[in-house]
C-alpha cells in the first residue's frame, strides 16, 4: 500500500482573490438587507485581509448607525466565510437617505 503524503504548505499554489471579486461579495450581502438602498464597495487587499469602503443609501425612516453597524458586521462575515480573508476596517459612506415605498407623505 503506498501512502501519499501532501507536500508542505510553501512548496503549494497560492490562491489569489482579486480585490473585484470581494467588492461584488460585499454589495450582494447588502442587496438583500433591510434598511439599505443602493451599495457600491471599494476593496484593497494586502495579505490575508481585506479593507473597504462601501457607499450606501439608507432607507428612511431607519437609524442610520444601527443600519451601518448591521451592514458592517454582514460584509465581515460574508466575506470570511466565501474568501477566508479577515476584514479588519470597513469605512461607510451614506450618501442618501432614501424613502421607503411604503412612507406616505404629510401635506
Amino acid at each position: 500500500m503506498t501512502v501519499l503524503s501532501a507536500a508542505p504548505a510553501a512548496d503549494r499554489g497560492k490562491t489569489t482573490i482579486a480585490d473585484r471579486v470581494v467588492e461584488r461579495i460585499a454589495t450582494r450581502a447588502l442587496a438583500g438587507m433591510d434598511g439599505i438602498g443602493t451599495a457600491t464597495a471599494n476593496a484593497n487587499i494586502e495579505g490575508n485581509t481585506a479593507t473597504l469602503r462601501l457607499r450606501v443609501s439608507v432607507r428612511y425612516p431607519e437609524p442610520v448607525s444601527e443600519v451601518t453597524g448591521r451592514a458592517r458586521e454582514l460584509v465581515r462575515e460574508r466575506i470570511g466565510e466565501l474568501t477566508g480573508l479577515g476584514v479588519p476596517r470597513v469605512d461607510i459612506t451614506v450618501t442618501a437617505l432614501e424613502a421607503a415605498s411604503d412612507t406616505r407623505r404629510v401635506r
